[in-house]
C-alpha cells in the first residue's frame, strides 16, 4: 500500500558529504557511507544521494561510490548527478539502485526519459525539477540545471506534465530559494505541479522541523517528503548529527498529529 515517505537526501561534492544553503556554500558533514550506516540503523524510508558537481564537470557517475551506497543501503536508494543516457541509468540500476534521478539532460533530451523507462521501467525513474521563483514577489517559476547555475526559461508546471507523459515514474521537486533555510517548503509551488501530474512526488527544500514535513502531508497525503538539513544538523549552531524521526514520531507525523 503506498503511503508518505519521509526521505532523507545526501549531497555528494569531492566525495564527501556537503549541506548547501540555496544551492551554494558546500558546508562538509561527514562521509557518505557512514551516514548510509547511520540511516540504516534508523529504518529510514527511501534515501536520495546526488552528486551535485557531476553535471557541472561533465563527468560520468561515480559508478564505484554508487555500487558501495548500494551495498550498505537496506533502504530504496535513489542515485542522480551525470546521468545523460539511458546505458547509465541501466548501469546505476544494475548495480543495485532502486531509482535513478535525472535533472539537466532530461531538459536536453526529453526523449531520455521515455527510452530509460523503457530500459528498467518507469517506477525506477526520477525527474528532478530545481526551480528558483521568478522575482521577489508573486506565484511564477522556472527550472534551471547544472546545481542551479543555469536558467531555462522552462516554466517547472508545464515540463512537469511534460515529464509523466513521457515516461517519468516521479517527479522531484527541488525549491532553491528554500533549499538549507529550514523555513518551510514552498506549498505554492508544490500545489501548482500536483495539480497537473498524478505520479509519486517528492518535495526537497525547506524543511526545518518535523512539523513542516507533517504539514506537508497532511496537504498532499501521499507524498515524498525530502530533507537535508533536517537530518544532518541539530540545534541552532547547525552541529552535525545524524537524526530520523523514531517510529512513534512517524506515526504522529503522517497522521498529522505533530505540530
Amino acid at each position: 500500500m503506498l503511503r508518505p515517505r519521509i526521505i532523507p537526501c545526501l549531497l555528494v561534492y569531492k566525495s564527501g558529504l556537503v549541506k548547501t544553503v540555496r544551492f551554494a556554500e558546500p558546508k562538509y558533514v561527514g562521509d557518505p557511507l557512514n551516514a548510509v550506516r547511520i540511516f540504516n540503523e534508523k529504518e529510514v524510508d527511501e534515501l536520495i544521494v546526488v552528486d551535485i558537481e557531476a553535471s557541472i564537470l561533465g563527468r560520468e557517475p561515480d559508478y564505484r561510490l554508487i555500487a558501495n551506497l548500494a551495498g550498505e543501503c537496506r533502504m530504496p536508494l535513489c542515485y542522480g548527478g551525470g546521468v545523460k543516457n539511458s546505458e547509465q541509468v541501466e548501469r546505476i540500476i544494475s548495480l543495485g539502485a532502486e531509482k535513478v534521478a535525472i535533472s539537466s539532460a532530461a531538459l536536453a533530451s526529453p526523449g531520455l526519459i521515455t527510452e530509460a523507462s523503457r530500459r528498467v521501467g518507469n517506477q525506477s525513474i526520477v525527474v528532478v525539477l530545481d526551480v528558483r521563483k521568478k522575482g521577489l514577489y508573486g506565484n511564477s517559476y522556472e527550472l534551471y540545471t547544472h546545481n542551479g547555475k543555469r536558467a531555462t526559461g522552462i516554466n517547472p508546471t508545464e515540463f512537469a506534465r511534460q515529464a509523466e507523459e513521457s515516461g517519468a515514474g516521479e517527479i522531484l521537486i527541488n525549491s532553491i530559494d528554500q533549499d538549507g533555510t529550514a523555513k518551510g517548503y514552498d506549498m505554492t509551488l508544490v500545489d501548482q505541479v500536483r495539480e497537473v501530474v498524478s505520479i509519486p512526488m517528492t518535495v526537497l527544500g525547506g524543511a526545518g522541523s518535523f512539523a513542516d514535513i507533517s504539514s506537508l502531508i497532511h496537504r498532499h497525503g501521499i507524498i515524498g517528503a525530502g530533507a537535508g538539513s533536517l537530518f544532518v544538523f541539530k540545534g541552532r549552531y547547525r552541529a552535525v548529527l545524524i537524526q530520523y524521526p523514531n517510529r512513534d514520531e512517524k506515526d504522529r507525523i503522517t497522521s498529522g498529529s505533530i505540530g
